[in-house]
C-alpha cells in the first residue's frame, strides 16, 4: 500500500494532482485544502496518501497534513460515505470546524456541505462524536494562484462541480469578483466557498 508520495507536481486540477515520483506519474486525489496548500506545477510536494483499492480500481487520495487523512479516513468509515463523499466533505468545510461541528452536533452547519443531508449529518454526529482526533494541527495557508481570463466560469464549474446549485453559486461569484482586487483563481475560489458556507 502507498501511504506517502513525495516528488514533483506535474498537473494541479481542481480536487485532482498528478505527481512525478521518480518518473512515475501518480494521480492523486485530494480535497480542497490540500490543493490550496501546494504550490504550482514544477514544485515540489510532499502528501500524505490513502490507497482506496476497489475490485475494479484502485485510488490514491493525497492530504497535505495528518488531521485530513485522518479525517477522511474517519468519514469513509461510516456507513453510506465512500471517498468520493469523503473528499467532498473535506472540500465543503475546514478540517478544525467539521471536528467542531461534529462534536457540538451541528447538524444545521453539517448539512450546509454540498452532498450531505440531515440523516448523513446525523449519523456522523452519532458514529464520530467521540471517535475524531484532535484539532491542534494547522492547516497550511499558502495558495497558489492560478492566473486566467475566464475565472467566472473556473470559479462557476468548480462550484457546481462540488455540488453547489447554479443559481445561488452565480449570485456569491459575482459577489466576490465584485470586492476581488486579485483575480486569482484559488483566492476567489477560497472566499466564495467561504460566503456559501455562511462564513
Amino acid at each position: 500500500m502507498i501511504a506517502h508520495l513525495s516528488g514533483m507536481l506535474v498537473e494541479k486540477h481542481l480536487q485532482r494532482l498528478i505527481v512525478d515520483v521518480g518518473g512515475v506519474g501518480y494521480d492523486v486525489l485530494v480535497p480542497l485544502s490540500t490543493m490550496y496548500a501546494i504550490g504550482d506545477p514544477g514544485a515540489r510536494v510532499a502528501l500524505r496518501i490513502h490507497t482506496h483499492v476497489r475490485e475494479d480500481a484502485l485510488q490514491l487520495f493525497g492530504f497535505a497534513t495528518t488531521l485530513e487523512q485522518q479525517l477522511f479516513e474517519k468519514l469513509i468509515s461510516v456507513s453510506g460515505i465512500g471517498p468520493k463523499l469523503g473528499l467532498s466533505v473535506l472540500s465543503g468545510i475546514e478540517p478544525e470546524e467539521l471536528v467542531r461541528a461534529i462534536r457540538t452536533g451541528d447538524v444545521a452547519r453539517l448539512t450546509r456541505i454540498p452532498g450531505v443531508g440531515k440523516k448523513t449529518a446525523e449519523r456522523l454526529v452519532v458514529e464520530l462524536k467521540d471517535r475524531l482526533p484532535q484539532t491542534d494541527t494547522v492547516s497550511p495557508d499558502a495558495p497558489a494562484a492560478v492566473p486566467g481570463d475566464d475565472v467566472r466560469d473556473d470559479l462557476l464549474s468548480a462550484l457546481v462541480n462540488l455540488g453547489y446549485p447554479r443559481a445561488s453559486v452565480e449570485k456569491t461569484v459575482e459577489k466576490v469578483l465584485q470586492a476581488a482586487d486579485d483575480r486569482s483563481f484559488e483566492p476567489l475560489l477560497r472566499a466564495t466557498l467561504k460566503l456559501l458556507m455562511g462564513r
